[in-house]
């Protein structure tokens, strides 16, 4: 198992628009990273198409940028439990436009996306990230593309496609087997010829989790931390905050009525050690890492 000495650098690779500059300021910013979403998606758990134009898409991206993001996560495929596939020539489509404007805006943006080919031609339009929730797993191709573009790569720890994800919770300990199954996907990726400088993990909450597993993995983020890679936290808006917070009836918080609770999540993470945070709305999380910044500041 080789492990990173620090922070990385490294570069582009290929001649992209993203300067080495910005990939590496990114992974040694002083302050945790906070990574905004964007899904041009149809079907959506958090926004159900919302931003699916180009127009508004790009719109939005700006208004979180304004607010603080640092990376804006654009999605083509919804990743919801349960969610049908689509083509990748159909995602492409969805992201290219939006990925083309944000780049000429100097927008530092990365790519949710499972298909090496949709990975290999978003990183040429200008994306300085891949973040792919199964690890590499669902396109055997996306390691040789990552390596030989030479850009970073989100790791999320997955069991499989979200019509099955359900039916894979099954854990004797959850923490143990998220930290080994991600070492894994590490050494896969590096015999791939991908630099383990260039590796970021994900412990993948509400993927294949079920509540318990999830504030499990929360409890225990140091333990992840302490495997020696950045590590990405996306808890934004999920399902175990919603049932946390359910109604008298027994029914979930809806979606966008669970910001408060992200943001209790965006602090316990980052003081865990976690690199950056994946969230929908970008201010109250930039203000929350703020105070506790300013607390570690104080002490």
């Amino acid at each position: 198992m080789r492990r990173p000495s620090g922070y990385p650098w490294w570069g582009t690779g290929d001649g992209s628009k993203v300067s080495t500059f910005i990939q590496v300021t990114l992974l040694r910013r002083p302050s945790p990273v906070v990574m905004g979403v964007l899904n041009v998606t149809p079907d959506s758990f958090s926004d159900g198409g919302r931003y699916a134009g180009l127009g508004a898409a790009v719109e939005h991206a700006m208004q979180m940028v304004g607010e603080g993001a640092d990376v804006i996560d654009i999605g083509g495929e919804s990743t919801r439990p349960g969610a049908d596939r689509v083509d990748a020539r159909t995602e492409l489509d969805r992201v290219l436009p939006v990925i083309r404007e944000l780049a000429a805006a100097g927008v530092t943006m990365s790519i949710d996306t499972t298909r090496a080919a949709v990975a290999a031609e978003a990183v040429e339009a200008g994306v300085a990230l891949v973040n792919d929730v199964s690890g590499g797993l669902a396109d055997p191709d996306m390691a040789r593309v990552v390596a030989e573009a030479g850009c970073p790569w989100v790791l999320m720890h997955w069991r499989g496609h979200s019509r099955r994800m359900a039916d894979l919770a099954v854990y004797d300990d959850v923490v143990k087997e998220v930290c080994a199954e991600l070492l894994e996907r590490v050494d896969e990726a590096v015999a791939a010829g991908v630099a383990p400088e260039r590796l970021i993990l994900d412990p993948g909450l509400g993927f294949a989790k079920k509540a318990e597993h999830t504030w499990r993995l929360a409890a225990h983020l140091p333990e992840l931390v302490a495997l020696g890679y950045p590590v990405l936290v996306g808890s934004s808006r999920k399902s175990h905050l919603g049932r946390l917070l359910e109604a008298a009836d027994g029914s979930p918080r809806p979606t966008g009525d669970r910001e408060a609770a992200t943001i209790a999540t965006t602090v316990l993470s980052v003081a865990a050690g976690a690199w950056g945070v994946r969230v929908h709305e970008v201010r109250g999380n930039v203000d929350a890492i703020k105070v506790w910044q300013a607390v570690q500041a104080a002490r």
